[in-house]
């Protein structure tokens, strides 16, 4: 009999309840990522007073107990009565979704949070929020609990100036253990003084042990931007620069060629940084990709009878950052990364039209350079795809399975694991710690190819290549630019790649845990970076953390990660005898400390590795091929200080 259905059953959820039932629906997760979503819209509305122009400072201090400030110089949100609401205008804005001054032109032109629930939901997803607005000439305060308000707007006295304070306490019953991670925070804000130049942004880490502090101050706008992306590269020319406005859309536009064999566009709407591209992104390929064209057939750079450069091939070397304003931008969703606006695309296709043939008709010189680029590009593309196709017949032909790979028996993706091993001997103890019915080991020879300088049909020859290739059956993906899923010409090659034939869903990458073993993940990252980016989009790569030190007491053993471990460990066992052995590198760790450790699921240390930590190996990586001052060994440790973290990237 079906269950009786009545008015009863329906539940309503009034004021901010419905984001806390749900909150990833309106931050994305309820992990780091989620987290610092809910700083990021506190942050925004700061950004959203220095587009009016009312705005000159933004500070952001970390706090002890995992605690966030932002601090403006703006107008400060308003304190008197809401009309309807008959409540203070910050205490609606802080507590009912769907409210703020960005819903008409009034207070707001252009706004990063038009969706008006932001800051509300920072609220909702706080365990406790405090704001503080100084206008009129007093200070004026308020707290609140997991969103609701713990007392009514007072004043606590006397302000000079005006702007906002906020500070606030993501919530542990949704975000965990989380913590903000001052690395996350900083490159966020870098970009976020490229885009609104001029403005002065502080982070401040007043956590004990972590104390820090950056002040970004960039004068030099996206211009600047494009030369620091470019740190490190041998560039074609001086970034070109174009800016204009039509119909209430402001668009903004650097260019920089450089002689890699890669792109790296970055793109941002009302300064929030459209990851996933969108409507203006396409409409900047197409353009870019049809100037470009006229440009090298209508002077004679390239024969009639010759075919037209594609995208990519236009795009090879390119360098870009492209920011619009626009009056009334359509996210999909909201965390806020691919704008819809269907106008926005023949908008800023005529835009970069213009000024691109403007600019290339100017500087012969330069245009020349980059039609050559373009034409050595569909040379190297042409022949790989000749040799992702001698690829893809050499795996069908050989029964796809490289003869080095250990592979597991079971056939089912979802719970099979890869293991690239760093070093043959590694790989051998691998093999004998190993669960066969769901692990597989592939040993890596040596350190490995560098694809930030080498051409996808010479990476396509490298044998360790082919054998990775072929083990994880899922072909080449040559559209990896980290710039969004959209292009504007199907790629033989890309349509060749399928998500659905990869073999494993857990891609574990098992290097020493020393400087060595950061460069060959790093190299490895890269290439998973440039030539197969679902992987890490979806989630599948992971890096394993093997312990440095065993620890015998008596008949017991035990293992540490690194020296606070083992410090831990040591002081846990007291006044027992112990024997401390350090590890080296995997080859030291015979089968059982592997079985025990490393491949263990229950016990096992590891890292999912992001999209963005990928991309950070690559410039990383790339910024070691134009650094003729430090060794490889020397700059990795350099960054490893800078990033308090010998184990890159992970």
């Amino acid at each position: 009999m079906a269950q009786e259905y009545n008015a009863s059953q329906i539940t309503v959820l009034k004021g901010l309840e419905g984001v806390r039932h749900r909150p990833a629906m309106y931050v994305g997760s309820t992990g780091p990522r989620g987290m610092h979503h809910i700083l990021q819209e506190v942050i925004d509305n700061s950004i959203d007073e220095v587009f009016v122009g009312a705005c000159t400072q933004i500070q952001v201090t970390l706090l002890p107990g995992n605690v966030a400030e932002v601090t403006d110089n703006g107008r400060g949100i308003p304190v008197d009565k809401h009309p309807t609401e008959k409540r203070p205008a910050v205490e609606v804005v802080m507590t009912t979704l769907h409210a703020g001054g960005k819903f008409d032109t009034g207070a707001y032109k252009v706004s990063g949070g038009l969706h008006g629930v932001g800051v509300s939901c920072t609220n909702a997803l706080s365990e406790w929020l405090e704001v503080e607005v100084c206008q009129k000439g007093k200070r004026h305060y308020q707290r609140y609990h997991r969103g609701v308000p713990q007392e009514a707007l007072k004043v606590l006295g006397p302000a000079k100036g005006t702007g906002t304070t906020t500070r606030f306490k993501p919530d542990p019953e949704i975000f965990g253990e989380a913590e903000f991670d001052f690395e996350t925070i900083m490159t966020r804000l870098r970009e976020l003084a490229y885009l609104t130049a001029g403005v002065k942004i502080t982070l401040t880490d007043k956590r004990p042990g972590r104390e820090r502090q950056e002040v970004f101050h960039e004068k030099g706008g996206i211009t600047a931007y494009v030369q620091k992306l470019n740190e490190g590269k041998d560039v074609l020319h001086k970034p070109i620069y174009f800016q204009r406005s039509r119909n209430d859309v402001d668009v903004e536009i650097a260019i920089q060629y450089n002689d890699g064999i890669h792109e790296n566009i970055v793109s941002y709407v009302n300064a929030i940084h459209t990851v996933e591209g969108g409507t203006h992104l396409s409409g900047f390929k197409t353009a870019v990709t049809r100037v470009v064209n006229q440009y090298a057939f209508g002077n004679g750079l390239r024969k009639e009878k010759e075919r037209n450069f594609t995208g990519e091939e236009v795009r090879e070397g390119m360098t870009a950052v492209i920011s619009l304003k626009v009056l009334d931008p359509q996210f999909e969703g909201q965390t806020k990364t691919k704008l819809g606006n269907s106008e926005v695309e023949g908008l800023v296709n005529s835009i970069v039209g213009e000024g691109l043939a403007e600019f290339l008709a100017e500087n012969p010189a330069v245009a020349k350079r980059i039609v050559n680029k373009a034409e050595t590009a569909a040379r190297a593309r042409d022949a790989a795809r000749k040799a992702a196709e001698a690829t893809r017949k050499t795996a069908l032909s050989s029964g796809g399975l490289p003869g080095r790979l250990a592979d597991c028996s079971s056939r089912n993706p979802a719970e099979s694991e890869l293991f690239l091993v760093e070093g043959v001997s590694a790989g051998g103890n691998a093999k004998q710690a190993r669960d066969s019915k769901y692990q597989a080991i592939f040993p890596m020879r040596g350190v490995g190819i560098n694809v930030e300088k080498t051409r996808l049909d010479k990476v396509l020859d490298n044998e360790e290549i082919q054998g990775l290739v072929t083990a994880l059956g899922t072909g080449i993906h040559m559209n990896g630019n980290g710039n969004g899923h959209e292009e504007d010409e199907a790629s033989e090659a890309s349509s060749s790649f399928d998500l659905d034939k990869l073999r494993y869903h857990k891609i574990i990458i098992m290097a020493d845990a020393d400087v060595d073993g950061s460069h060959i993940r790093s190299l490895l990252l890269t290439f998973f970076f440039r030539y197969m980016q679902p992987l890490l989009r979806d989630g599948y790569v992971y890096i394993a953390q093997p312990p440095l030190y065993r620890v015998k007491a008596g008949s017991e053993t035990y293992y540490a990660l690194n020296d606070e471990e083992l410090a831990r460990l040591t002081e846990r066992l007291g006044r027992r005898k112990v024997v401390v052995s350090r590890f080296k590198g995997l080859s030291e760790m015979d089968a059982e400390d592997l079985a025990e450790t490393t491949m263990a699921p229950e016990k096992r240390v590891l890292k999912q590795v992001t999209l963005e930590a990928a991309q950070e190996a690559d410039r990383i990586i790339t910024i070691l091929l134009g650094n003729n001052v430090l060794t490889r060994r020397e700059f990795l440790v350099e960054h490893a200080k800078e990033t308090h973290d010998l184990d890159l990237w992970a």
